[in-house]
């Protein structure tokens, strides 16, 4: 049992150390020798960490849930750990509680930095950065197929036909991932250089954009994105986290594929064109079409990138996009749209089954032959009350450190779904670096609360709290 999961850290422990080796031939090749040793002694740590997980001797047996939802738990901790080294011995003289925090945050892919300034970070530690990223996307993707147990029955549907994953399917489902998740980032990596973004800006975007993450290698994103051409291809990039990663995949091989296996991303495509035309009719005053169209790929999959074009009108909107979020088997976060819609659809059943009792009212989702039973109700509005107590208990902890209430609310959203401070939630100037350490830790475990299914805090609680 705990051998199984052990192995299953091992594996991102080796890739900690894949992206420090990577890092020190980055060094070498641009003479950047400032933290040189920190990537070594990455490297070193989280190999031998790699090799006595692999290596250890347990007796395997089946795992319970509630030991693989502590396992992916405790990686959220001991992984960010070792992502933290080269930050806390880096030349910044960052504390550990700092340190801590940006590789969390990255980790998470959320974003938020206790750094003002980033030019004056040298390009490997910036290059780290956006790896922490990239390798946190591949462990919240690996980690949905690890927990896939207390998922839905309709979300199964869309990923593949086995109604339970033995070790072999397991196995076959994080292949495809980390194939479809590295090639995916070195198309985007492609693509961004094809629209002239130096090779430097173009890897850590990729890193940042196939991860859902909120890292720039530069203070603001108008830095880098100039022209119309390039904030037209970098909102169409945004929505690869915004689409399941598995979208690609289906439609190359469609005749093998029933509908079930696109109706998430149908809906979601549907979702993406009517807020976009909403947008297009209703709030693209004086030629800001473009930059609202950045803003709402950015929101919808939870990156959080913008220009630096303030529309305090819209912020509320926008951060409603952030809370309904992407597709289930995607990088972003949020409640999920395809959640929300259901719970909506059936509610709307409920209500017209009173005003007229002798029609039939079909819990059904359109493309598809799927219907959504009560259990998957019940967890969907569990969700939300879970996420309502959260917001509610973060946005007071904060208020109560000395933030004022509506930067407490926009940081508990942004905090609870994973997504960067920026211009278009009127955060852009927020100072993490002067928080006080224990507002640190409440952001610290929150993000790592958004990032996993909320649900799965209930079922760890109900394990260690009424065990009988």
């Amino acid at each position: 049992m705990f051998g199984l999961q052990v192995r299953y850290l091992s594996f991102f422990f080796a890739l900690i150390g894949l992206l420090s080796f990577f890092n020190i031939i980055y060094s070498y090749y641009l003479n950047l020798y400032l933290n040189l040793e920190t990537y070594y002694l990455s490297l070193v740590i989280s190999s031998i960490i790699s090799l006595l997980f692999y290596k250890i001797k347990i007796p395997e047996q089946k795992p319970n849930i509630y030991n693989k939802i502590l396992t992916v738990f405790l990686g959220y901790i001991f992984l960010p750990l070792v992502l933290s080294i080269p930050f806390y011995f880096s030349i910044y003289n960052l504390t550990f509680i700092n340190s801590f925090f940006e590789s969390v945050s990255g980790f998470t892919s959320t974003g938020f930095t206790i750094f003002e300034n980033i030019k004056h970070i040298d390009q490997s530690l910036i290059l780290w950065r956006s790896s922490t990223q990239w390798i946190g996307g591949l462990y919240f993707l690996f980690s949905i197929i690890f927990l896939i147990d207390i998922y839905d029955e309709s979300f199964k549907k869309t990923l593949t036909n086995f109604l339970s994953f033995n070790n072999s399917e397991i196995f076959k489902q994080a292949t495809k991932i980390f194939l479809l998740y590295s090639g995916i980032t070195l198309i985007i990596f492609i693509i961004l250089n094809l629209f002239s973004l130096r090779a430097f800006d173009s890897l850590n975007l990729a890193f940042s954009l196939i991860s859902s993450g909120g890292f720039l290698p530069v203070n603001d994103l108008s830095n880098i994105i100039k022209d119309n051409s390039q904030i037209i291809i970098m909102a169409l990039l945004m929505l690869v986290s915004f689409f399941s990663i598995f979208f690609t995949y289906n439609l190359i091989f469609f005749k093998n594929r029933n509908i079930n296996f696109f109706y998430e991303d149908l809906h979601l495509l549907i979702y993406f064109l009517v807020v976009t035309a909403i947008f297009l009719l209703f709030f693209s005053f004086n030629n800001q079409f473009l930059y609202n169209f950045l803003s709402i790929s950015s929101s919808i999959s939870n990156i959080g990138f913008s220009i630096d074009k303030e529309q305090p009108n819209l912020t509320f909107i926008f951060l409603i996009l952030v809370i309904i979020g992407g597709s289930f088997f995607s990088t972003s976060s949020g409640l999920r749209f395809i959640k929300i819609y259901s719970l909506f659809k059936y509610s709307i059943n409920q209500i017209l089954s009173f005003s007229r009792p002798k029609n039939v009212f079909m819990n059904k989702l359109i493309f598809t032959k799927i219907n959504f039973n009560f259990n998957e109700i019940n967890k969907y509005f569990l969700t939300i009350i879970i996420f309502i107590l959260s917001l509610f208990i973060l946005t007071s902890l904060l208020s109560l450190s000395g933030i004022e209430f509506e930067n407490s609310f926009k940081m508990s959203i942004l905090t609870l779904m994973n997504t960067v401070n920026s211009s278009i939630y009127g955060l852009n100037e927020f100072n993490f670096n002067n928080l006080h350490f224990f507002t640190k830790y409440i952001l610290i475990f929150f993000m790592i609360v958004g990032r996993i299914e909320l649900l799965t805090i209930l079922l760890l609680l109900k394990k260690f709290l009424f065990k009988n």
